[in-house]
């Protein structure tokens, strides 16, 4: 009888060479492994975190797709070929760098924008590429529901959920999300959530842009089903923390939701990269004011000396800082194979409590610039 051996690959796959057929497959597999074209790279579970009361667990870090495709804010108003390759290098790297986690809605990249793509659409494309690439490539994907006035009841939810896997070409989602509260008829929106569940649609869903006690209302409604409500995407930073300041933080701790932080490095504010001689182009420009950044100075300027200390960008720092708030997954948006690498590296690692405190004052001093309307109704 042949010895048996054990081969262990990146992801964890052991065979035994106790035959012709298994050490044919070994060689193959090691050739393929040679050849970095066929096993995709191993992300540890111990990377990932339960997403709320759901079973859904995901990287502690996501990445925001918003950007791709879309030329009404982001991309100087034009979308094209070089825009297209970088967001697909960002997509590789994110994955290459243990973030398998992907957020995007049905809005990104509207069809009413003429020259656009959809982000589904090249999430879709890119996640289809990756496991034709690597198999048993993982990606994990969320997307939202646009609660437009023209909507009415659950079975606009399941529709345009369908709609929204079609684009994606995937069966089902891991995360679906109501992307902010209706004018009307949130309860036949949050029944549409359960019944995606219900139907093998999707994972785990949540709410986005909900106030402390929308949030309630939601979590009590889908505990009635015996679903858990699983996240809640709000804008939060180091320079915009009314999720704090309303309830909806402290609100999705107590209740084991988890909240998902988008815009987490404030659009860009918080990186180093823009100056009051040097703002944001197009729409931020006007968020993100000359007068603002001069204010903006002193901690950005501290975040740079702490970052210092760890081999760390001020991106990598804001992040962190948003990690150690606890129950909080950031979802900065990477343009770019540069920016996801980066992104990656704010995780895995921790600033000290005087630090995150210190900061906390430091931002204190600074006046927020105005967040998205409905977190306040």
């Amino acid at each position: 009888m042949a010895m048996a051996t054990h081969f262990t690959f990146p992801f964890n796959y052991v065979v035994s060479e106790g035959s012709h057929g298994r050490r044919s497959f070994v060689r193959k597999l090691v050739r393929a492994v040679a050849s970095g074209d066929s096993v995709a790279p191993a992300i540890s579970e111990e990377s990932k975190v339960k997403l709320g009361g759901s079973d859904l667990k995901v990287t502690k870090l996501g990445i925001g797709v918003w950007s791709w495709g879309d030329n009404s804010y982001w991309n100087d108003f034009q979308w094209d070929d070089r825009k297209l390759k970088a967001a697909k290098g960002a997509f590789d790297t994110s994955l290459d760098n243990g973030i398998d986690f992907f957020d995007t809605a049905e809005v990104y990249g509207s069809k009413f924008s003429l020259g656009a793509i959809s982000s589904e659409t090249l999430l879709g494309r890119f996640t289809r590429e990756r496991k034709e690439r690597y198999p048993g490539a993982e990606v994990s994907v969320a997307t939202k529901f646009a609660a437009l006035p023209w909507r009415f009841g659950r079975e606009s939810v399941v529709t345009a959920l369908k709609d929204s896997l079609s684009r994606l070409e995937l069966s089902s989602v891991d995360l679906y999300q109501l992307h902010w509260p209706g004018l009307w008829g949130n309860e036949g929106y949050l029944d549409g959530l359960g019944d995606a569940v219900e139907q093998g649609l999707v994972k785990a869903v949540g709410v986005s842009n909900y106030s402390e006690k929308r949030l309630r209302d939601a979590n009590e409604r889908l505990k009635k089903r015996g679903i858990p409500l699983a996240s809640n995407q709000v804008n939060y930073s180091l320079i915009y923390r009314a999720p704090e300041q309303t309830g909806v933080k402290a609100a999705c701790d107590e209740l084991g939701v988890t909240l998902i932080a988008y815009s987490p490095i404030a659009q860009g504010a918080l990186t180093g990269k823009y100056t009051p001689e040097n703002p944001p182009s197009g729409p931020r420009g006007r968020i993100y004011t000359r007068e603002f950044l001069t204010k903006l100075q002193p901690l950005l300027n501290r975040i740079k000396q702490i970052g210092e200390n760890y081999s760390k960008t001020p991106t990598q720092i804001a992040l962190n800082w948003l990690v150690a708030q606890g129950n909080v997954i950031p979802i900065p948006g990477a343009k770019n194979a540069e920016q996801a690498k980066e992104f990656a590296g704010a995780i895995g690692w921790s600033l000290t409590d005087n630090e995150v405190s210190e900061l906390r004052s430091l931002a204190s001093e600074i006046k927020p610039v105005v967040g998205f309307p409905v977190e306040y109704l």
